[in-house]
């Protein structure tokens, strides 16, 4: 299963707006299977903030773990939010080139 976050906005920055988005989506959590890789896109994202990235990515992150996996983006605030839940969690998120 592939996330395009563009679908939440191009602009996720709100802690209630990233909790909203999460509770938008847990209805698709019950479709993934168990073996199934969950891919998330950040492509069309132009701003990304920790608050919205905590809301949502964490609690992927504890759902499905090592089958989460963030695809490589470029986009600067993208990038230091994943180090910034990374080391807030002490955990790292797998990244996909």
């Amino acid at each position: 299963m592939r996330i395009e976050l563009k679908k939440f906005g191009t602009t996720l920055i709100s802690r209630q707006s990233g909790k909203e988005a999460f509770s938008a989506f847990q209805s698709s959590i019950a479709i993934v299977k168990k073996d199934e890789i969950v891919e998330v896109d950040f492509e069309g994202v132009i701003t990304f903030s920790p608050s919205w990235g905590d809301e949502f990515l964490t609690p992927l992150l504890n759902h499905f773990g090592e089958r989460l996996v963030l695809l490589s983006t470029n986009n600067p605030s993208v990038k230091i939010t994943i180090e910034l839940l990374e080391e807030i969690n002490k955990r790292p998120f797998n990244t996909k080139e």
